[in-house]
């Protein structure tokens, strides 16, 4: 395995960067904004969450790289704008973290070490709570959930702030009987065929999936990982039953629901064996 130094191809790439936004550079890059390449942020984040999911360490290398290009970029379009550079931001990471872990980096200073994760977790919520507590940006403990998250990953970190505190469901089985009680109230909207009532809908709908999204969390599941993965085997086993409708000369759309259903044990059992 290549052993680059890590500062050198840094370095490069923030000079490679700087060359394509100057005047004798790229066109497109010189176009950009902050606001431009959003959507390659998080086209370029799930993108490393697909090579992860695929444990593909080639694929996994090279869109890191991409990922890293993105953050210089951004880094670089604010150095231009004068408001900071990349190494701005990389000592304001740094600092971050050796302020935010003093069980590892404050050792020599009395702090102890911490022997649990959740014990981690809990230092790093009172920490970022003092910090927020000095600077002007809202002090509470749900302002920093990134709003642009999708809404699943969101309310699994809504969830977890809130259990950093001790605003949690004690175990499991009690976030189950919530699940329950959320498709109760559904049943109940539902109930009458002739009106439903769109936004109560909606809004049940919501509890429900804000529920699975906590039972998850208390699981030790990551749900949109695991939601992820549920898309991939589906697409998998209906691309398969597909295919196979397609070999007998048959459309879908003219099976009835008890033909589909056994092209559909039928693929299961194909693609599970792969």
């Amino acid at each position: 395995m290549s052993q680059v130094p890590a500062a050198d191809a840094f370095l490069r790439l923030v000079d490679i960067v700087a060359t394509l936004r100057s005047p004798t550079g790229c066109p497109w890059d010189r176009e950009q904004t902050i606001d431009s390449l959003k959507p390659y942020v998080l086209e370029e984040t799930y993108e490393v969450l697909e090579a992860i999911d695929r444990h593909d360490h080639e694929a996994l290398c090279e869109e890191i790289g991409d990922f890293l290009f993105e953050g210089v970029l951004l880094a670089q379009l604010e150095h231009e704008a004068g408001h900071f550079s990349v190494g701005d931001a990389l000592a304001c990471v740094a600092d971050k973290l050796v302020r935010r872990h003093p069980h590892v980096f404050a050792r020599g200073e009395g702090e102890a070490p911490l022997d649990s994760a959740d014990a981690v977790v809990v230092r790093w919520e009172e920490a970022k709570a003092r910090e927020q507590a000095d600077s002007t940006r809202p002090k509470t403990l749900l302002s920093g959930v990134p709003e642009a998250l999708p809404s699943l990953l969101r309310a699994d970190q809504i969830g977890r702030r809130a259990a950093s505190v001790g605003f949690d469901w004690i175990k499991a089985d009690d976030v189950v009987s919530k699940i329950e009680e959320e498709i109760d109230e559904i049943r109940e909207v539902i109930s009458d065929g002739t009106h439903v009532e769109r936004q109560r809908l909606e809004e049940e709908v919501g509890d429900l999936l804000f529920a699975i999204a906590n039972l998850s969390r208390k699981l030790g599941v990551e749900p949109e990982t695991a939601l992820r993965k549920a898309n991939a085997k589906f697409t998998s086993r209906f691309t398969a039953m597909e295919t196979a409708v397609a070999a007998s000369n048959r459309a879908m759309r003219d099976m009835t629901l008890d033909e589909l259903e056994r092209e559909w044990q039928r693929a299961k059992t194909e693609t599970d064996h792969l």
